[in-house]
């Protein structure tokens, strides 16, 4: 892989980082927010067991979100450190060591397997 394409992959890598950053920040807001505020009522107790329900499956969501988000960080701050510590192993696949192509990278730029290896490895999770 050549230098320029290194650089668009880090720039590619820096922008995803940037924007889950900024979604993260987002989900922290609304969990420090407290109950009462969040939805306006001046008593931090919904009236209907209902609307009790509807709160926790919905604060429930936000955690799963923000759980996601939180390991795609992982995976974008990995592929950062590999291209930054071992510039010439960043775009092979770390099972088979070929070349991951392009498009897929271009794609998914923390990809850390090549498509036949990830097939592969999704093929023996579903056993």
């Amino acid at each position: 892989m050549n230098k320029k394409q290194l650089a668009h992959f880090e720039k590619r890598l820096l922008e995803e980082r940037k924007r889950v950053q900024k979604e993260l920040s987002g989900y922290n807001e609304s969990f420090s927010a407290t109950l009462q505020g969040s939805d306006g009522d001046l008593s931090s107790y919904s009236f209907h067991m209902a609307d009790q329900g509807t709160d926790a499956m919905e604060r429930e969501k936000q955690f799963l979100f923000a759980s996601q988000e939180g390991r795609y960080f992982w995976h974008v701050n990995e592929a950062l450190r590999r291209l930054y510590e071992t510039p010439e192993k960043y775009g092979k696949c770390m099972e088979c060591g070929e070349e991951i192509g392009f498009e897929r990278l271009d794609a998914l730029p923390h990809a850390r397997l090549c498509i036949t290896c990830k097939a592969k490895e999704e093929d023996g999770k579903r056993r």
